[in-house]
């Protein structure tokens, strides 16, 4: 059976999850009050709806409560989406992602009720820093206020040396949790794997304790 979802909002952020929830086959309802945004998507999604979310009635009428997941994708309008958040939490949503505009932002959505927030420019700016800063971060996502998940290529310093011989729990404070190396994915590598150049290391810890990482072995 099919995954349903609805996307409100049909941005850059929205649009794209609508692709990609398309894309892995589950049926999506997307919504927006702009008409144009809306036509752009009515060959997409599984349904495209002109739509004002902060009307109650209108949120009942389409029958949002009988799906199992709707992300609140609306822009610049934080009332609006406030709003809308308030309105599917209280016709009985089971579960709410929202997008974020800012940390005062974000800890509204919480008190009413938001199952998940995300702050998608906020990470995206995060990701591009640590690329900037080193090109062997090729990807880098918050797991909470003080810890994140990271891949890392291995370079020279790191090539031709076992995970036990780097001692990187004990140096850093920071786990290898996987390595991906020729397109497959080696969870929890034995101590004594030696990593070679290009290998891309999962590795998860403190951001004071990745980015001392990033300094001592990347740069």
């Amino acid at each position: 059976m099919k995954k349903e979802f609805v996307v409100i909002g049909l941005g850059r952020f929205g649009g794209s999850i609508v692709r990609e929830l398309i894309e892995q086959d589950a049926d999506v309802m997307a919504i927006d009050k702009d008409t144009e945004r809306v036509d752009e998507y009515a060959s997409i999604a599984t349904q495209a709806i002109v739509a004002d979310t902060t009307d109650e009635s209108v949120l009942r009428s389409l029958g949002i409560r009988n799906f199992e997941h709707v992300i609140v994708a609306i822009g610049e309008n934080i009332q609006a989406s406030i709003l809308t958040t308030l309105m599917l939490k209280e016709i009985g949503v089971k579960k709410i992602t929202v997008k974020a505009q800012n940390d005062y932002h974000a800890k509204v959505l919480s008190k009413i009720g938001a199952d998940q927030v995300v702050h998608p420019e906020r990470d995206m700016g995060i990701r591009i820093a640590h690329n900037m800063l080193s090109n062997n971060v090729l990807d880098y996502l918050e797991l909470s206020d003080e810890h994140s998940i990271a891949e890392i290529q291995a370079n020279d310093k790191l090539a031709g040396r076992t995970l036990i011989g780097l001692d990187i729990r004990a140096k850093y404070g920071i786990n290898i949790v996987a390595i991906k190396r020729d397109g497959e994915i080696l969870v929890s590598p034995q101590a004594d794997m030696e990593i070679e150049l290009r290998d891309v290391l999962i590795i998860i810890g403190s951001d004071a304790d990745i980015n001392r990482f990033e300094k001592k072995v990347l740069n």
